[in-house]
């Protein structure tokens, strides 16, 4: 027998055995395993969702009252240079006849106009009399004084915009008219007061009534456009004024807005008849609505030319308020005191820049410490 085949034929059984018993082993240890863990699916529900960002105001935010005024401040220190003028000559100390010529002079060129400037200089001669003092710091505390009186700190500047009853019996907005001459940035001064009133959280409606000027009209809706203000127009070229206007304020009626501000072509107080015809735009508005406030415009750096202009507007409409433009432009500051005087109406609003929101409400102790700065 040969034994050398048999031990290969033994040795190859041993390897198939081991093999399988291996592999028994093996499958038995699988099936003995946890099942591998199955990723858990993610319901529609459970996935995180993208919040959509909020769409970006498209209006302009107007500046508030308070930080316009304090913004302003510095401005108005350039449209008054005779209170310093004055001033430096008052801290001299014994003035002579001489100095006192040169206060007169100093006034007279600041347009406070001739009695007024009289009566300034009588008081401060009396003051300064009675107080025997050479202390610059008190010449300059009874000059602020009688500014002040000139200005008339205790007149009512407000805007009339209480809401009020139309001719319907329904209530009926605010309704401002703004009047001035030719180029006295009148339509301008429309939209940055729409600007001043949004800031107050008022809703705003324009007219626009210049349908004299080709470009008011566009210029007016621009204003608008910026914070979201609707602006009634005719799309006839020359149309009625007036018809403009009275739709103006009845659209304000039926849509609820607050105020409505309507703007008026510029016109040169010898025109009789312009003059007349914006009589009749007041007359139509108040066939809906009583009108509350008459805005005149006047640009500060026209002097006694503007007093004269202020005197017809107000004979024709009855103005209740006056708002200067460009003071930021002239030293001439007295304006501010016999516009006042002349018309016994208060200056309201005061522009002092070319930027939107570049007009302001009149603060007397506010110009007249910037008068002495």
């Amino acid at each position: 027998m040969d034994y050398s085949l048999l031990f290969y034929i033994i040795a190859a059984l041993v390897v198939v055995l081991g093999a399988g018993f291996g592999l028994r082993i093996l499958q038995r240890r699988r099936e003995q395993l946890p099942p591998a863990p199955t990723r858990p699916e993610i319901s529609a529900s459970t996935e995180p969702q993208e919040s959509e960002p909020e769409p970006a105001s498209q209006y302009e935010t107007p500046e508030s009252l308070p930080g316009r005024m304090q913004r302003l401040r510095s401005r108005l220190a350039g449209s008054g240079s005779f209170g310093r003028t004055v001033l430096a000559v008052l801290s001299r100390g014994d003035l002579s006849e001489a100095d006192w010529e040169e206060i007169e002079d100093s006034l007279l060129t600041a347009d406070l106009g001739l009695e007024v400037s009289t009566e300034l200089m009588d008081k401060l001669r009396t003051q300064l009399k009675v107080l025997d003092s050479r202390d610059p710091a008190t010449a300059k505390q009874v000059l602020r004084q009688q500014l002040l009186e000139l200005v008339g700190p205790d007149m009512d500047r407000s805007l009339n915009l209480e809401p009020t009853q139309g001719t319907n019996g329904e209530p009926a907005p605010a309704a401002i008219l703004m009047v001035g001459v030719n180029g006295t940035g009148k339509t301008t001064t429309c939209g940055k007061l729409a600007r001043v009133l949004v800031a107050q959280d008022k809703q705003v409606l324009m007219g626009a009534a210049d349908t004299f000027r080709a470009a008011a009209a566009e210029q007016l809706t621009t204003w608008g456009q910026r914070v979201g203000v609707e602006v009634v127009r005719s799309d006839k070229e020359g149309a009625d004024p007036a018809s403009v206007a009275f739709d103006a304020i009845k659209q304000g009626q039926t849509s609820g807005v607050d105020v409505v501000l309507v703007d008026t072509a510029g016109r040169l107080q010898n025109k009789a008849g312009l003059m007349d015809e914006l009589g009749k735009i007041k007359r139509v508005m108040e066939k809906i609505a009583p009108v509350g406030e008459i805005l005149l415009v006047l640009d500060a750096t026209t002097g006694q030319n503007g007093m004269r202009q202020a005197q017809v507007f107000s004979e024709a409409v009855g103005v209740s308020g006056i708002v200067l433009t460009k003071l930021d432009g002239t030293a001439k500051g007295g304006i501010v005191v016999t516009v006042q005087r002349e018309l016994g109406v208060p200056v309201k609003l005061v522009g002092l820049g070319e930027g939107p929101d570049d007009l302001a409400p009149f603060d007397p102790e506010g110009f007249v410490d910037a008068l002495l700065a």
